[in-house]
């Protein structure tokens, strides 16, 4: 069962667009992203396809707690299953594949990219993840570094 989509082709940032680019060399306006949400009997699986990026480039991507805005943090900390009571979340222990979404990929010779991730764990119906943030490196999960992974390039807001 489909929980949730969104898809939208990344733009500068007027308020109110979906799919907003903050670093145009990195998401070149026009690329599109397509997320798809859904509930399996093993948890939650999340499904992410880009087109339109740049080629054979590698790229963070994370769900996360808010909606997009102009102002690229505004979209908030990554959604965790289990929150980390410290913010910024840099603890392994917190900042992990296994209590995050993590969606990083390197695109094709097209700039294309298809990439999921399955949770045992479903999403909490009053704190959901809001938006899909792309960065700018991969994910990286060392002490002190984990869950960071460069600047905030893109976002998609996910309707629900």
């Amino acid at each position: 069962m489909t929980v949730g989509t969104a898809s939208g082709t990344f733009q500068p940032a007027p308020e109110g667009t979906q799919a907003i680019t903050y670093d145009s060399t990195a998401v070149p306006p026009g690329a599109t992203a397509q997320v798809s949400v859904a509930t399996t009997t093993q948890g939650i699986r999340v499904r992410l396809a880009v087109t339109g990026l740049v080629s054979r480039r590698a790229y963070g991507a994370h769900l996360h707690t808010k909606t997009c805005t102009s102002v690229p943090d505004d979209a908030g900390p990554h959604y965790q299953h289990q929150a980390d009571p410290s913010q910024p979340s840099v603890d392994p222990a917190f900042a992990n594949p296994r209590n995050e979404v993590w969606l990083d990929f390197t695109t094709d010779p097209r700039g294309a990219a298809t990439i999921a991730a399955q949770q045992s764990w479903t999403f909490d119906p009053v704190r959901p993840p809001r938006s899909l943030v792309l960065h700018a490196q991969l994910t990286r999960t060392d002490p002190g570094k984990a869950g960071t992974a460069g600047a905030r390039v893109a976002c998609l807001t996910l309707r629900g």
